[in-house]
């Protein structure tokens, strides 16, 4: 992260978060725990929230390149969410990576197993960070209480979505405690948890900062979970949005491609940043997206659907062209069959030779955001909240949907619906937010996820796939950890 490790360099305090490659957090309780003596001061406790964003950023694989537990944060969210879906595929059938497009992802999963403790070791960061946190400046503590708080809140909702009820821990404790550590809570439970954290974001937060929290990632998030949990709260999700809106901080970038490329700009409300060229702070996804000159370690990953490729053609307007990119025989096909996405391509790509694109010299290391919030988003599920799972005709909701698509290209006169169905929404937030790992989560937000999916596994002959398969297993070293309190889910 750009921003934040330029920052954590001028913080004096020395950063003790145990984070060992080979247990990061189970959640094992012994690498929760810092020494009591360590939070003494503002800048220790700024020195604990940085770490939290660092454990959200991840290691990239071209660093350490075992596949087992090394804490890859965000960097392998993908493999969860848009292989998951319609949109995105592996290249090969080889490896545990191609297990997730396929529906067949079992307990002993190592990538699963790494987001998931992740995950945990976001939230068990913040949790110290929380013990600690009357220690900072009398004027710091609100804030850098609730940004610790935005950001557990941030790695549970992640948790909840994908493995349904999780363990729910708030604050550090003893090794002990098990029946703590590993008994799974209700969704709504944890659900209840997420709201609370979240609202003090958007109560104690600013707009300082777009690669930290802010008021408006809170507000934006917070919308999200009044969307997605099980008693859905459709006025409080769309007047969150509205705040964000009438704010008039954030703006569509009148340029697609800019949202990715021109980092930080005036559509991002929170990313995660990366530093390129640098092995500890750049991301390795960027070059796992390329398979026509394989860039990554991998034969290549999110490769796109033909299905998401029709969409596009049909619906993407001048999102498509800077969204997926095909090379070789399959440029000339009416439809891509193997297509790479080039919303993150590595830092100096040059792909304007179909027959020979380039991916820059680094492109292992490289320093492409990751963007979790951004202002088309707000847009789209302000349009959904005042939907309410139906369709609508009210003006407002179709004013921000028609902001997005005239954004692509497309006439906000001929091209205005009189009437604005969840089937269009949906496909908006598809051809405008793919590859950003929204797709799963819309799917099960808006009760489609088994239609849609389960058609989807039909036609490719992923015979895998059953209603259950919605949810991922927790990963069998936590229940072996447990001695047995942790909870498998059905499969």
């Amino acid at each position: 992260m750009k921003y934040i490790k330029l920052l954590i360099f001028a913080v004096t305090g020395t950063m003790f978060v145990s984070c060992d490659t080979d247990e990061f957090l189970n959640p094992l309780p012994d690498s929760a725990i810092v020494a009591d003596s360590f939070f003494q001061s503002d800048d220790d406790v700024l020195s604990g929230i940085i770490g939290i964003y660092d454990a959200l950023q991840g290691v990239n694989e071209n660093t350490e390149s075992s596949s087992i537990r090394f804490n890859r944060g965000v960097q392998l969210e993908y493999l969860l969410t848009e292989h998951r879906s319609d949109n995105t595929r592996s290249k090969t059938l080889e490896g545990s990576r191609a297990d997730f497009h396929r529906y067949r992802v079992e307990p002993d999963n190592v990538q699963s197993e790494d987001y998931y403790q992740s995950m945990y070791e976001i939230i068990f960061r913040a949790n110290n960070v929380l013990k600690y946190v009357d220690n900072a400046d009398a004027g710091n503590i609100i804030s850098y209480a609730a940004e610790a708080k935005f950001l557990r809140a941030y790695a549970y909702f992640n948790l909840v979505r994908l493995y349904g009820a999780v363990p729910l821990v708030t604050s550090v404790v003893g090794a002990q405690e098990k029946e703590l550590l590993f008994t799974r809570v209700a969704e709504a439970t944890v659900y209840e948890q997420i709201v609370l954290d979240l609202q003090e974001g958007v109560t104690y937060l600013d707009n300082t900062h777009k690669s930290r929290a802010s008021k408006a990632a809170a507000q934006g998030l917070l919308a999200k979970v009044y969307l997605t949990q099980p008693t859905r709260n459709y006025i409080g999700a769309k007047q969150l949005c509205e705040d964000i809106i009438n704010s008039a901080v954030f703006a569509l970038e009148p340029n697609f491609r800019d949202v990715f490329y021109d980092e930080l700009n005036s559509e991002i409300i929170f990313a995660v940043q990366y530093l390129s060229g640098n092995p500890d702070e750049s991301q390795g996804f960027s070059s796992e997206f390329t398979s026509y000159s394989r860039q990554g370690r991998q034969d290549g990953l999110n490769i796109v659907n033909p299905n998401l490729a029709e969409d596009f053609i049909a619906y993407g307007g001048n999102r498509t062209e800077a969204s997926y990119a095909a090379f070789g025989d399959d440029a000339a096909l009416p439809v891509p069959e193997d297509a790479e996405v080039i919303k993150f391509l590595p830092d100096g790509s040059d792909i304007s030779d179909t027959n020979l694109p380039t991916y820059g010299e680094q492109p292992g290391n490289a320093g492409n955001d990751w963007v979790i919030l951004r202002y088309s988003d707000v847009l789209l599920m302000h349009a959904e909240a005042i939907m309410q799972d139906g369709d609508t005709t009210d003006s407002n909701a179709i004013d921000s949907y028609m902001e997005v698509k005239v954004r692509a290209g497309f006439d906000a006169i001929a091209d205005r619906p009189s009437v604005l169905t969840k089937d269009a929404l949906l496909l908006e937030r598809r051809v405008e937010l793919a590859f950003e790992n929204h797709r799963f989560f819309d799917l099960l937000r808006l009760g489609v996820a088994h239609d849609v999916l389960g058609t989807h596994a039909s036609i490719k002959g992923y015979t895998s796939y059953n209603i259950r398969r919605l949810l991922l297993p927790i990963p069998s070293r936590e229940i072996n950890l447990s001695d047995g309190l942790l909870t498998q889910n059905p499969q």
